[in-house]
């Protein structure tokens, strides 16, 4: 009896251990991945004397393309943006252009947001990019979050490290700091809200604040967003961005 009793005790006390954080990170990585998606949602942009806002539809395939048209409002209409792998491309209606974002311009804030055109290109999957150690827990919102340290495994990244907390449960990031290199703290993010979407937890409301920017950071916010639809491969090449 007693080594039975031994036995329950070791087990339970290795299901109570932290799991590594490369184990953590894959979670992650994998509650995000989708074959397609499609989403609706707004961009609220809180400057000195207002607040912008701005909704967007997009169309995502993969972790590698995706095609956002802006709806609203009206001088941002019909504004639209494709990337491609690692380029991206952006076409203004009421200039009748379509440009190539690379070099210094990938610095700059897409729509004035707190958002950069880097960010964008960024492959969101964690895993391949980054080496994680878990440094602690937190409660966060009332959620019991790990939080893990990440470095740049070497790759072309725009941020060299991240500090991130992730919820136990739903392997969501709930909170996110990155750095530069120097160590120096360039954008924070925390989700507010979030939501159960056909068995998979996504952020519904994400405020990002780069602190090297003043103002009162961007707030997005998802009205809607489907799983695994079929998008015509047509949206997915530069003659999108002019029909």
């Amino acid at each position: 009896m007693r080594i039975l009793v031994a036995i329950v005790c070791f087990a339970s006390l290795g299901l109570a251990q932290t799991p590594p954080g490369e184990a953590i990170l894959k979670r992650v990585d994998q509650n995000m991945d989708s074959d397609t998606k499609v989403s609706v949602g707004q961009m609220r942009v809180k400057e000195r004397r207002e607040v912008r806002t701005i909704r967007m539809k997009s169309w995502l395939k993969g972790m590698t393309s995706s095609f956002t048209e802006f709806l609203d409002p009206p001088r941002e209409k019909g504004t639209k943006m494709l990337k491609l792998d690692n380029q991206l491309w952006t076409y203004t209606p009421s200039t009748d252009r379509t440009i190539l974002i690379s070099g210094h311009m990938l610095r700059q804030s897409v729509m004035g947001s707190d958002l950069s055109y880097q960010d964008l290109l960024e492959d969101p999957k964690l895993v391949p990019a980054y080496e994680p150690a878990v440094v602690g827990e937190e409660v966060l919102q009332e959620r019991p979050c790990w939080v893990l340290s990440l470095t740049s495994r070497g790759g072309d990244v725009a941020y060299h490290s991240r500090k991130i907390w992730v919820d136990k449960e739903r392997f969501l990031v709930m909170k996110e700091d990155r750095f530069a290199r120097s160590g120096k703290l360039l954008k924070t993010t925390l989700v507010n809200k979030v939501a159960l979407v056909n068995g998979k937890w996504v952020s519904s409301e994400i405020e990002v604040k780069d602190a090297l920017k003043t103002g009162g950071g961007t707030e997005f916010i998802l009205e809607e967003v489907q799983f695994n639809v079929d998008i015509p491969d047509h949206f997915f090449t530069k003659a999108a961005l002019r029909r």
